[in-house]
């Protein structure tokens, strides 16, 4: 059992490995094209015009690669049971104190019950805004 477990980590992590070394590869080939790609041609390239083209490549690069992977996962569905009438997020348990005032479930588990995505989250929207 024990070299069952060894042997599962260590195939865990030796993909774990290789995926951020293709990923690592990938962003610096990228990096590498967009960089040549954007280079306007000079007869005689000064080494302080080289840090303003590949730092605009790079934050392009980033740019581009963020919104691409991060834009279809801020308005997917996050609970996909939704709108189902097996959803368990579909309870609301609401309480009330003496003269307090009283106390629901429903703030937190509503948008998710309704089939809100990441970016109509009522705290976590904001934030999602700032992500390209």
């Amino acid at each position: 059992m024990a070299r069952h477990a060894t042997a599962s980590k260590q195939l865990t992590r030796a993909l774990l490995r290789a995926g951020l070394t293709v990923t690592v590869a990938g962003v610096a080939l990228g990096v590498g094209g967009a960089a040549t790609a954007s280079a306007a041609p000079a007869a005689a390239p000064q080494a302080s015009d080289d840090l303003p083209v590949t730092g605009a490549a790079l934050g392009r690069a980033l740019h581009e690669a963020t919104s691409g992977g991060l834009a279809p996962l801020k308005g997917m569905q996050l609970n996909p049971l939704a709108g189902t009438g097996v959803d368990p997020l579909d309870n609301v348990v609401g309480t009330r104190i003496a003269d307090f005032k009283p106390i629901s479930t429903a703030a937190v588990t509503g948008p998710l019950a309704g089939g809100a995505s990441l970016d109509e989250l009522p705290l976590v929207g904001s934030v999602t805004r700032l992500l390209p």
